[in-house]
């Protein structure tokens, strides 16, 4: 069904991926479709007193009620986007769990649950750039929020009144994500506070990886395949992964994350095994005693099972937003389930 979509051009990339393959399409393990409001509007309008769903945009579950009931579609859909993250909209977002939000025919008001907390203007507004890069339009299946001419009036010390916000109607989309399992890790980790490696750590790093290829191409050979070894030290560039500046004081200590990726588990499993001793006892001088690295778990290797590569994040059109949606009905009564008393 995709691959035909895709054939016709009805499915688009979004940044940073580029056009969609059939190659890509068979190598996903699972694609599902972001789903709108309609089917839960659907749902609720056919009598379901609960729902379990897929996939969905955070707007489109909280907006669906409100949109069902005929309110204002901008404030709907702003006050759905205000209200996805509880409290977050708040000026004390760590205080209460969420908030009340009531939609009418030109606007909605927001406020915390907690009495202790408030929502400012400043508070409501900023939550329109939580998860999206345009702080005034946010696209959603079926159309864009548009909040450019929004206005965000105190009603009283704790709630919030907005209205301007306008609704956008455009060709319907549905936004594509999938996943394809790849090759195989084994991880090791191990701590450092070797003064004197710690002031070398760059050269450390290249030094042990370096002894480590050698190592696991001695002991496997060519059985070992196309394999790949990584280390990352941790407080100091791991996240990174550049150089730091010439003149950064050394750390109080590292974490050094050992990465064996291959084909199959047990070939990662093999190259971490077969890396092992260097790992835990590389020297940085070959003339000293051999040290020892404080190493986190017995045994050392770790199997991460398959690596997951994000494949897909494209939007497909669709001429009917329930038409990539499957709606299971579920009677609890005729399962047996008793209704609770009281």
């Amino acid at each position: 069904m995709l691959k035909a979509r895709n054939a016709a051009g009805r499915i688009r990339p979004l940044p940073p991926l580029g056009p969609l393959d059939d190659a890509t399409i068979e190598a996903c393990d699972h694609i599902v479709a972001a789903m709108g409001a309609e089917p839960y509007v659907a749902a609720l309008k056919a009598g379901a007193d609960l729902i379990l769903g897929g996939r969905t945009t955070d707007t489109a579950v909280i907006g669906a009620f409100a949109l069902m009931r005929g309110a204002h579609v901008g404030a709907s859909w702003h006050a759905a986007k205000v209200a996805e993250c509880g409290a977050q909209c708040t000026v004390n977002t760590g205080e209460g769990a969420g908030v009340l939000i009531s939609v009418g025919g030109d606007g909605f008001e927001v406020e915390p649950l907690s009495p202790s907390n408030r929502c400012s203007p400043h508070s409501v507004s900023a939550h329109m750039l939580y998860e999206n890069s345009n702080p005034f339009r946010l696209t959603e299946p079926g159309g864009v929020l548009d909040v450019t001419e929004a206005r965000y009036d105190p009603v009283d010390e704790r709630t919030v009144r907005v209205t301007g916000s306008r609704w956008e109607p455009q060709p319907y989309t549905m936004k594509l994500e999938g996943a394809a399992a790849g090759r195989f890790q084994t991880i090791m980790l191990i701590g450092v506070q070797d003064p004197e490696i710690l002031s070398r750590l760059d050269e450390f790093h290249d030094k042990m990886l370096h002894a480590l290829y050698q190592r696991a191409r001695r002991a496997l050979g060519e059985t070992a395949g196309d394999f790949h070894i990584s280390l990352r030290l941790y407080g100091w560039n791991a996240v990174s992964g550049d150089r730091p500046a010439p003149d950064t004081p050394p750390p109080r200590e590292v974490g050094v994350l050992f990465i064996a990726t291959a084909d199959t588990q047990e070939l990662a499993t093999q190259i971490a095994n077969a890396c092992n001793a260097y790992f835990f006892h590389f020297p940085l001088v070959r003339d000293k005693e051999l040290p020892s690295y404080g190493f986190a778990f017995t045994p050392a290797e770790v199997p991460r099972g398959p690596v997951y590569e994000f494949k897909l994040n494209h939007v497909v059109e669709v001429d009917d937003p329930l038409e990539l949606v499957r709606t299971v009905w579920i009677d609890l009564a005729e399962k047996g389930v008793a209704h609770a008393q009281g």
